[in-house]
Formats: C-alpha cells, structure tokens, sequence
C-alpha cells in the first residue's frame, strides 16, 4: 500500500511532531508499506530514509494550494495521512480544507487525520480570511469549522493522541466520537537494551554521577507548561533532607512558540542558583532524534519525574519514553485523568504546581524501595499495553483500510 504522510513538521526540526512523523514514517516502512513524506522546505535534508521525502512546501499558504493539489494528484497514493498541530502550519487555515481537497481529487482514497493536539488554526490577516471564505464556499460551510476547516467533517477518520483532545475536539463537531481512534504517541526516541547493567553504568560515567547517588531524571524539551520550576523548588526539598541526591534535566530549551519568555533558559538556571541546587542538577541539552543519548541517561537514573502544569496526558511522548525504561514515574495529576494512569501502581500522582506535593513523593519513592520496585513493573505493564509501537501501527494501518 502506498501512503501519503504530509506533515509540516519532520527533522531536523526541533519538534516533538518532527520526532513523531520520523519514527511513525519508521515503523509504517518497516510493515512493507510505500511511504511518502510531504513536507516543508529546510535547508538541511536527511538522507538514506528508508522512505521517500519530498521537503517542496514553503509556508503552507494559500499561495502553495496549486502545489498541494499538483502533489496530491502524482503522488497515486491508496492512503493519505495528515499529522496536524496547528502551529507547525503556521495557523494558516489552507491545510485544514485538506481532506476535501483530497477527495475532489482522489475519490474513494481514505483520508486519515491525526491531531496532535486540540488547537486549531486562527487566520488572523484580512487576505487570509478572505480567502479561507471562498474556500469555505466551494467546501460547502455545513459544518465547517473556523478553526479546524473540514478535518472533522471530510476526515474518514481521526486519530487522537489522548482522551483529553478526543473530549475537545467532541465540542467542534458531533462527527468526531463516530471517527476518533485513540492512539498514545510510543517512545519518540532510539531505546538503548540494559545489557545487564552496562547501560546504566556508562550513562552515569558520562553524568559524572556515582554509584551511591539517587540520580532523579527529567526528560523532555523544556519550555514553560512543563512546570521545570516545580521540580527545581521541588528537588531544593529533597536535597535539605535526603544526601547523595542529583537531578538530570534531558533535553533543550525551545523557546520558538515563547516569545514572551526570551530568556527562559537563563531564568532556569537562575532559579537553580538561588536554590543553591546547581552543584547537583545536570543541564544535558538537546539531545540527537537518530542516537541513543537519551535512552542511555534514562537507563541511568532511578526514577523520572514529570511536573506537567497541567497534569500528564496520554500524549506525553516523554511519558512514554520514561516507562519503556522500566522506570518509576512521579507525575502531576490532571483535571481528567485518563483511565491508563492508576496511582501508586504505574504512577505516583501529586497536584500541579506543588513542589512541596512534589517532593513528599519523591522523598517516598526514594525511602521506599518495594514502592519503587512496584511502580517499575507497573511502569513496563503501561508501555506495552498503551506505548507499544507494534499496536499503534497495528491500529494506525487499520484506519486506511
């Protein structure tokens, strides 16, 4: 089967969406299927993909329609998948008429919508929006919506990464329950094996940790919603009454979608010296999509803490990282919990934005070692019923079907 993948996020974007497209792209390959990437014009291409990329998309505007419509109609694909996040498209309303365009063009060929969150487009120029109304008229404005176009109308089906969107995205359009498949982001990285404790001995050489120390993990890109500034006043605690304690923070800033916090960075590094905690929080970087740096540090630590502002979701990818490494998760809790996440059995839950809340739970995991040893199985159970790669691509090929 060949299959269009159009996303506007792919490597060597910095992206949680470009790291998803790669290794959704990946995995559908290696199950025997042609794939095709359209995507956005960068300066650097990645090279020797087991798949086909076509980087030709400038800003995905209207002006770019024909090319989108010359695209579609060469490509002979038996599948189209759209990865969408509003964002990455420039909140340009012209990929969200895609669907439709898709079947003025190809007929009967499944048209597949995967959300990678709940937020919508917003045109905020006159050109833009008058141009999305004429657009709008040729769809047909039944049921379109401002903000999403017709992907939740035209869609033959919509994946969602988390309960919590599929809730949200219910709101817009009463077609969506009908259409969503819940598919949870797996590992967005390369797992390195344990090797009988190989692994975990050369990440902490390379941390500089030692044997007798509680290394803490956090993993993830770093930008404000992550609540790093609860872990940091959180871990501060945790060092004043338990010794031989260190923290890594796994991965880089982003501060693209931020603009108001320029100096984030810094503003984190700050905190950590006037907590008097910067001898003992390791700052590893961005880490590379296409090694195992990550999956070695993670093999490294004891437990990974995750202090979400808003609580986890089933489409933290991070998450699902952290417990494919058997790892004891601490987390914040959200106002909908999904029904995977149990506490005190795959997960230990604390309020949001409560670094004492946060280090109570750390400082029990650390006291508690059948509590930790629990949590670990736990933590395996939930990766592979929820985070296996097999079963996302096993159910991801079922909606082009």
């Amino acid at each position: 089967m060949r299959v269009l993948v159009i996303s506007a996020a792919f490597p060597p974007m910095r992206a949680g969406e470009a790291d998803h497209t790669f290794y959704l792209c990946k995995h559908l390959t290696n199950r025997g299927l042609d794939v095709h990437v359209l995507t956005t014009n960068r300066t650097c291409v990645i090279t020797n993909l087991p798949f086909k990329v076509y980087p030709i998309m400038q800003n995905w505007s209207w002006i770019e329609l024909p090319r989108l419509v010359r695209f579609l109609k060469s490509c002979s694909s038996e599948a189209v998948l759209l990865y969408y996040i509003g964002w990455v498209y420039n909140d340009h309303p012209m990929i969200t008429f895609a669907p439709t365009i898709s079947r003025a063009l190809l007929g009967r060929v499944p048209f597949v919508t995967q959300f990678a969150n709940a937020e919508g487009s917003n045109p905020c120029s006159f050109s833009t929006r008058f141009l999305r109304k004429i657009v709008e008229s040729w769809a047909g404005a039944e049921e379109v919506d401002y903000s999403f176009g017709t992907l939740l109308r035209d869609s033959d089906r919509i994946i969602v990464l988390s309960e919590c969107h599929q809730a949200r995205l219910s709101l817009c359009s009463a077609s969506v329950d009908k259409k969503a498949v819940l598919i949870p982001p797996p590992p967005l990285m390369h797992i390195c094996p344990e090797d009988n404790g190989a692994s975990r001995k050369r990440g902490r050489e390379a941390l500089s940790v030692k044997p007798n120390e509680f290394l803490i993990a956090y993993l993830g890109y770093i930008y404000p919603p992550k609540g790093i500034e609860t872990l940091l006043k959180a871990f501060q605690i945790v060092s004043t009454q338990r010794c031989h304690v260190r923290m890594v923070l796994i991965g880089g800033i982003v501060a693209r979608e931020y603009p108001d916090r320029p100096s984030y960075a810094q503003e984190l590094k700050e905190l950590s010296k006037q907590l008097g905690i910067d001898d003992k929080v390791i700052w590893t970087g961005e880490y590379l999509w296409n090694n195992d740096e990550a999956s070695v540090y993670l093999r490294a630590a004891d437990i990974c803490v995750f202090p979400f502002n808003v609580g986890v979701q089933l489409n933290n990818s991070s998450f699902a990282s952290a417990t494919a490494h058997g790892l004891p998760i601490i987390t914040t809790q959200s106002k909908m919990l999904e029904q995977p996440f149990i506490h005190e059995e795959n997960v230990l839950l604390c309020p949001p934005k409560s670094p004492e809340a946060m280090a109570n739970a750390i400082i029990r995991v650390i006291d508690n070692p059948e509590l930790r040893e629990h949590l670990r199985v736990g933590s395996l159970t939930l990766s592979q019923e929820w985070f296996s790669w097999e079963k996302a691509i096993d159910r991801t090929i079922a909606t082009f079907l």
